[in-house]
């Protein structure tokens, strides 16, 4: 699993004047853009999605092809997308998923009663049985020079735009 892809794109200008956009390396990802600045940023969030699917699913993700043996047909042009994996892992690994709970009704009764969160029960009771510590995840923030700084003061890599 790499931290970073960097795919072709096709960019495919229609007359109303959007940009559609196609991965051609990547069945079914696309996306569309109302301008290039627009497409551009759809681009890299489709391209990431899809890469964070393909990597949850265990799917093998195919070598780019080079740009130069792609050919455009007339109204497209080739763009080369980058996407950065590690902060798009984070933030889906820390995404809220809803779960059902099944309890008899008389201590949903009680519990109401006391006020008691069972989101923060169940998290609280999955870490205690699975032994593990709660993740907490780090914010970051921008230097001057445009590197992330972790809490503690840290530099990671440079920021990305």
């Amino acid at each position: 699993m790499k931290d970073r892809y960097i795919f072709p794109a096709l960019f495919c200008y229609y007359p109303n004047k959007s940009i559609g956009v196609v991965f051609p390396d990547l069945n079914g990802c696309v996306s569309q853009g109302n301008d290039e600045a627009d497409a551009l940023r759809m681009a890299r969030e489709a391209l990431t999605l899809h890469l964070w699917g393909m990597e949850e699913d265990e799917e093998d993700i195919p070598e780019p092809s080079a740009a130069k043996n792609l050919r455009p047909g007339q109204e497209q042009v080739i763009v080369l997308i980058d996407a950065y994996m590690p902060p798009f892992r984070e933030r889906m690994n820390n995404k809220a998923v809803t779960k059902a709970v099944t309890v008899p009704r008389w201590l949903e009764i009680e519990a109401k009663s006391a006020k008691l969160n069972y989101s923060q029960i169940l998290q609280d009771g999955l870490i205690q049985r699975l032994g593990i510590e709660r993740k907490t995840p780090v914010r970051r923030t921008k230097s001057r020079e445009g590197h992330r700084l972790d809490r503690d003061g840290d530099h990671s890599s440079p920021q990305r735009p």
